[in-house]
C-alpha cells in the first residue's frame, strides 16, 4: 500500500513483487512517480518525490520540523479570513516549484509571507502547517497490504463495491466467526473479495476456505491485492451458488456434465473440421491447380486459422478439466457438512442464502451475516427462531467515532460515519426432527420454545 503525506485513509495497495514495472509512471493523489527505487526496501519506508518523479529514501533522523514559528498569539478573535493575508500568489508558488525548492522550503516561504500567521495561536499554527504539508510535501510511505488498510481504502473511496462494509464491522465479523488457522470456513460475499482476503489473512494459509459465488465466476480483486504467497491459494476452493441445491439433494454429478460439455465440444470440432474439409474439397474440385501451388497466401492463412482454432479448443478443454477438478474438490469439502464457520456478506437477500448454507456447518459452530440494512436480518432472525437449529442469536449495530488525541486538545471528531451496517450472529445446534415436527403440530409457537415448555411441564408432572 502507499500512504501519501499524513492522510491515512487515502491509500492504494500494490504488490511489490508483481505489479511494479520498471520505468512505469504511476499517478496517485495528483502526484506522478516511478516506483523503481521502492523495490528491495522495507515496508514502512518513507520516500520523497523529486521533480522528476524519482523516489528518494528519507533518513530516519530527518524528523525535525524546520518551520520557524517564533511565538504565537493568545487568540484568533482579531483574525479576518479575507484572502489577503498571503502575499505570495499562485504564480509565485509555481515559480518556486520550478526553481527546485522542496515542500518544506515552500512552506517556510508561505509562513514568512503570511501577515496573520504570527497572530494565530499555537494550535492554529500547527493546524496551518499540517494543512500546507498535505498540499506541498510529496512524501510516500510504502505499507504492507493488510485487511485494515484495504477496508479503510474501500470504505473511504468506493464503499459501494464492498456493500458499505466498514473496517470495524469487518473486524467484528472475523472475531464473531472465530476465524483461525486450521479451520474450514464457508464464505459467501459480493464485496470484491475483501471479506475473502481478510478471512485468508486471519487463517494464515492453514485450513481451507470454500468460496461460494453467484454468476459465472468468483470476484477476487480485493483478495488479490493482499499479495498472498502461493501456498495460501492452495487452501482456497470455489463452488457456484446455483449448484448448492443439487449438492444437498445428492443429484450433483460433475463428471457427467463435463462429459456432455466435452462431447458437445468434440462434435462442434468434428463439424467444423468436416466443414473445412468439405470446403477444401469443393475448392479442389473447382480448381485442380490449387493443390500444386503451396505458396498461395489465402490457403496459408486458412491453414493458420484452422491451427489457431484447434489450439483454442485444446486450451478450452484443459480449462474445463481444471474447472471440473476444482468443482469436485469443493463439493467433497462441502459434502461432509462439517464446516467450522459461515461468513455471509452480500448485496443479495441473506435469508434464503443463510438457510441453505447453514446445512453445511457442523453443530456448535458460529455463523455471522452482514447486511447494510436491518430489515433483511430481522427476517433471518425470525426464520431461525421458528425452525430452530441456532441459538445465541444476536442482531447488532456497529457504531464508530474517531477521537483526536493531542496535548490540550483531545476531542471527538465532528464528522463520523453514519452507519456501519448490521450483523446477525449465532451458534448452530442439532435439533430433534421428530420433536420439532410434533411441537409444530401442537402449537404455532417456535420449535425451540415449545420443546422447553414441554420439558418444564414433564418435570412438574413427575415432581407431583
Amino acid at each position: 500500500g502507499i500512504e501519501t503525506g499524513t492522510r491515512s485513509t487515502q491509500m492504494i495497495c500494490i504488490t511489490v513483487k508483481c505489479n511494479i514495472l520498471y520505468r512505469t509512471k504511476m499517478i496517485f493523489e495528483k502526484q506522478w512517480m516511478f516506483m523503481d527505487n521502492s523495490v528491495g526496501e522495507l515496508y514502512g519506508s518513507t520516500f520523497e518525490v523529486d521533480s522528476g518523479g524519482k523516489l528518494i529514501l528519507r533518513k530516519p533522523n530527518n524528523t525535525e520540523d524546520p518551520t520557524d514559528t517564533k511565538g504565537a498569539g493568545l487568540d484568533n478573535r482579531h483574525i479576518v479570513d479575507d484572502g489577503k493575508s498571503q502575499k505570495l500568489t499562485r504564480d509565485d508558488i509555481e515559480s518556486l516549484k520550478e526553481q527546485g525548492l522542496k515542500g518544506q522550503e515552500i512552506i517556510q516561504q508561505l509562513i514568512d509571507n503570511s501577515t496573520t500567521f504570527r497572530d494565530k495561536t499555537e494550535f492554529a499554527q500547527e493546524k496551518y502547517i499540517k494543512k500546507k504539508k498535505k498540499k506541498y510535501e510529496s512524501n510516500v510511505t510504502v505499507l504492507k497490504p493488510t485487511s485494515r488498510i484495504l477496508a479503510m481504502m474501500y470504505h473511504g473511496r468506493e464503499p459501494g463495491k464492498v456493500c458499505h462494509l466498514r473496517y470495524d464491522t469487518l473486524a467484528q465479523m472475523l472475531t464473531i466467526g472465530n476465524i483461525h488457522a486450521g479451520s474450514k470456513v464457508v464464505v459467501f460475499e459480493t464485496c470484491a473479495g475483501l471479506v475473502l482476503g481478510s478471512v485468508m489473512e486471519r487463517m494464515g494459509g492453514h485450513g481451507s476456505v470454500i468460496q461460494l459465488y453467484p454468476g459465472g465466476g468468483p470476484v477476487r480483486a480485493g483478495m488479490e491485492s493482499f499479495g498472498f504467497p502461493s501456498h495460501f491459494h492452495n487452501t482456497l476452493h470455489e463452488f457456484p451458488l446455483c449448484k448448492v441445491n443439487a449438492l444437498l439433494s445428492g443429484t450433483l454429478n460433475v463428471s457427467e456434465k463435463d462429459l456432455d460439455s466435452q462431447s458437445n465440444g468434440r462434435s462442434d470440432e468434428q463439424g467444423s473440421s468436416s466443414q473445412v474439409s468439405t470446403d477444401r474439397g469443393d475448392e479442389s474440385s473447382s480448381e485442380p491447380q490449387s493443390m500444386e501451388v503451396s505458396t498461395d497466401p489465402a490457403e496459408a492463412k486458412k491453414k493458420e486459422d484452422s491451427e489457431k482454432l484447434r489450439e483454442q479448443k485444446v486450451k478450452k478443454r484443459v480449462r474445463m478439466e481444471e474447472k471440473r477438478k476444482r468443482l469436485a474438490a469443493a463439493a467433497a469439502l462441502l459434502e461432509g457438512q462439517n464446516a467450522d464457520g459461515l461468513v455471509i456478506a452480500s448485496r443479495f437477500h441473506p435469508c434464503p442464502v443463510l438457510l441453505g448454507l447453514l446445512k453445511f456447518v457442523a453443530p456448535s459452530r458460529p455463523f455471522v451475516v452482514y447486511c447494510q440494512y436491518r430489515e433483511p436480518l430481522i427476517e433471518c432472525y425470525t426464520k431461525l427462531r421458528e425452525q430452530g437449529g441456532a441459538v445465541s442469536l444476536r442482531l447488532t449495530d456497529s457504531w464508530l467515532r474517531h477521537y483526536q488525541v493531542l496535548p490540550n486538545r483531545t476531542h471527538p471528531v465532528l464528522l463520523m460515519s453514519g452507519g456501519g451496517g448490521y450483523l446477525l450472529s449465532g451458534i448452530t445446534v442439532t435439533a430433534d426432527a421428530a420433536a420439532t415436527s410434533g411441537s409444530q403440530q401442537k402449537s404455532g409457537e417456535p420449535a425451540a420454545k415449545r420443546i422447553k415448555l414441554d420439558e418444564i411441564k414433564s418435570t412438574s408432572d413427575s415432581s407431583a
